[in-house]
């Protein structure tokens, strides 16, 4: 299986990290009118989990490339990685008029993970795919727990 991939750089994988890391990096910077995002944690340790997964999975999507991958197109997957990258901004947007309901809560958590899982999909990138799940798992357990119960 290892000899599937190769390392190299990703710019598609890098530019999606970057495109879902760009709200955030606004956030971090200008805070919004009812920003419960700003709380403690209550869970640390599956924040510690994530954080780990997280790394490994986007190293693992900017330089981890399967050899028998075509260049990226339009397919199905990353049409879907596209809504999915929409949906994230929407949920943002309404964030930041002052919306902090469930629903948007999800839109904070679900369509970033869906994406990277999608693009990861789309590459065959099962080295990204996995740590992806963990992240996605442990993602929407620290958001429920911390923001919708």
């Amino acid at each position: 299986m290892i000899k599937k991939y190769k390392f190299g750089l990703d710019i598609w994988g890098l530019l999606i990290f970057l495109i879902i890391m760009a709200p955030n990096f606004i956030w971090f910077a200008v805070p919004a009118p009812n920003d419960v995002l700003r709380t403690e944690s209550v869970t640390p340790i599956i924040d510690g989990i994530a954080s780990v997964c997280q790394v490994i999975f986007v190293a693992a999507l900017c330089i981890v490339k399967r050899r028998d991958v075509e260049r990226i197109k339009a397919t199905p997957l990353i049409v879907m990685v596209g809504v999915s990258v929409a949906l994230y901004f929407v949920g943002w947007i309404f964030y930041y008029i002052g919306v902090a309901n469930p629903l948007i809560i999800l839109l904070l958590t679900l369509p970033p993970c869906g994406a990277f899982i999608l693009f990861a999909a789309d590459r065959k990138n099962t080295v990204a795919m996995i740590p992806a799940v963990g992240f996605t798992f442990c993602h929407i357990i620290y958001s429920t727990i911390n923001f919708i119960f």
